[in-house]
């Protein structure tokens, strides 16, 4: 009887045994709260008799851990500062200088890294969920700054890391920008400026900023261990590194004994090396060389809008397309037949442009610069008589270049004003635009705007009272 009685003890305690092994199991199975998953890991069956048994295996305990691993994410991922869309742009790879081509990224900053996807949100979201590896900048050891001469865009900072790589980041909102700035900075200042560091990396990237004479010392180690062949070359390299400086001076040198030995441009015009421009030139001389005393380009120009532009609205106030007015400018300073008849011209605001540029472009006026106080002076005059006389007296003493080119032109733009009914353009009208171009003094001061007045007022005084300053000169 004492032996059943012992049998049966030993059949209850195992019964217990398992059925608590296998409350256990289905605890891990079926857990779903973090505290629950915790406990199971330290969890054990005590039997009747105060034993404690063995926990559960070491398998199932690793079961249970791989379940919190993928349940839980890596603390890496749970450490995103900052995110967003910037503009980015790689400019070096291991310090090797790269195209610059700027392209729209959604960029993920993390405590220690920079991550860069090509996508939308959404599928960098899924493509950091699936494993895949984006673009990576580590921060450890990296430099931050404002890169304004690097690219012609606004707000552009740059990224360089120790392995040499750069990187652009920009944005067009001001304060976008500012944000990224301060918090990459901050990310940067808070990792250890050397002992985590890519110690190799960091070795290179001082290398390929150190000078010459610290490439020496640094290799100077590992020269001696090298074949003679390698040795031989890097110290071709080294030397070829040290000299550029020497030789940067020696072609300096040169460069400034070649500008003060060149020939001076009066020698070379003389020489037919350097023909004289129409364009820019003074007035003088350009009717020196065409022999006359009003430039040829004034003439055919002024013939081209009496024949088909005076009735024109707004001739002379209406600008011309600037590009085919400096094509026009190019053929006339080559030398180049000019046919104003020809249907790239038929704009005719285009001549009156490239006429008005001609005037513009003198080195000194067609009122010389000794003459503009005289001609302020005299449109002073109270009595309209006496204005008239005094203006009609200078005209009479200004070389003959500028006595007829001006006798010239303001003759053709009294023929603007009496088709003003068309043309819209009055004396007043031409006096603003010609006034300025026509007549300036030297030296600008702070009287541009009483300047400005006189200017006007003289040239309307010229076309008004045209037939009478001009009454003496012949036709």
């Amino acid at each position: 009887m004492q032996k059943s009685t012992n049998s049966d003890t030993s059949l209850e305690t195992l019964n217990s045994t398992r059925q608590g092994t296998g409350a256990v199991q289905m605890r891990i199975k079926n857990a779903n709260s973090h505290h629950d998953r915790l406990s199971q890991s330290k969890s054990m069956i005590l039997t009747d008799v105060g034993k404690v048994t063995e926990p559960i295996s070491r398998h199932r305990r690793n079961h249970s851990q791989h379940i919190l691993k993928d349940v839980i994410p890596p603390l890496e991922q749970l450490m995103v500062e900052k995110e967003g869309y910037l503009q980015k742009a790689k400019i070096a790879d291991g310090g090797k200088k790269l195209r610059k081509n700027w392209s729209t990224s959604w960029i993920v900053l993390s405590s220690r890294k920079i991550e860069f996807y090509k996508e939308s949100k959404q599928q960098a979201l899924s493509n950091m969920k699936t494993g895949h590896k984006p673009e990576s900048v580590d921060l450890c050891g990296a430099h931050i700054e404002w890169a304004k001469e690097k690219s012609s865009r606004k707000n552009v900072f740059q990224i360089t890391t120790v392995s040499g790589n750069e990187f652009l980041l920009q944005s067009d909102i001001d304060f976008i920008i500012l944000d990224w700035f301060h918090a990459i900075k901050n990310a940067i200042d808070r990792l250890p400026k050397d002992s985590s560091c890519p110690s190799r990396n960091l070795e290179l990237f001082k290398i390929q900023r150190s000078s010459s004479t610290e490439l020496l010392s640094h290799y100077d180690s590992d020269i001696k261990e090298q074949k003679p062949e390698h040795r031989k070359s890097l110290m071709f390299r080294l030397h070829h590194s040290a000299s550029d400086t020497s030789d940067k001076n020696r072609v300096k040198s040169r460069l400034k004994k070649f500008i003060t030995r060149r020939p001076s441009l009066k020698t070379l015009q003389e020489k037919g090396l350097i023909k004289d421009q129409i364009f820019g030139s003074h007035l003088h001389k350009v009717c020196e060389r065409e022999n006359s005393t009003v430039p040829w380009f004034v003439k055919q120009c002024i013939e081209a809008v009496e024949k088909r532009g005076l009735d024109v609205d707004g001739i002379y106030r209406v600008s011309g397309n600037l590009a085919t007015i400096q094509k026009l400018r190019f053929i006339v300073n080559q030398e180049e037949k000019l046919n104003l008849d020809d249907s790239q011209w038929e704009d005719i605001h285009v001549v009156t442009g490239a006429l008005k540029m001609f005037f513009r472009e003198l080195p000194e006026p067609l009122f010389p610069y000794s003459f503009f106080e005289r001609f302020v002076e005299a449109i002073k005059k109270q009595d309209n008589n006496t204005r008239i006389e005094a203006v009609k007296s200078l005209v009479q003493k200004l070389p003959p270049p500028n006595r007829d080119t001006m006798k010239v032109l303001f003759g053709h733009l009294t023929k603007i004003v009496a088709k003003a009914s068309k043309n819209l353009m009055s004396t007043q009208s031409l006096g603003i635009v010609f006034g300025p171009t026509l007549l300036r003094a030297e030296n600008e001061t702070g009287n541009m705007a009483i300047h400005m007045v006189y200017q006007n007022q003289i040239a309307e005084l010229m076309l008004s009272e045209y037939s009478k300053i001009f009454s003496s000169e012949e036709d």
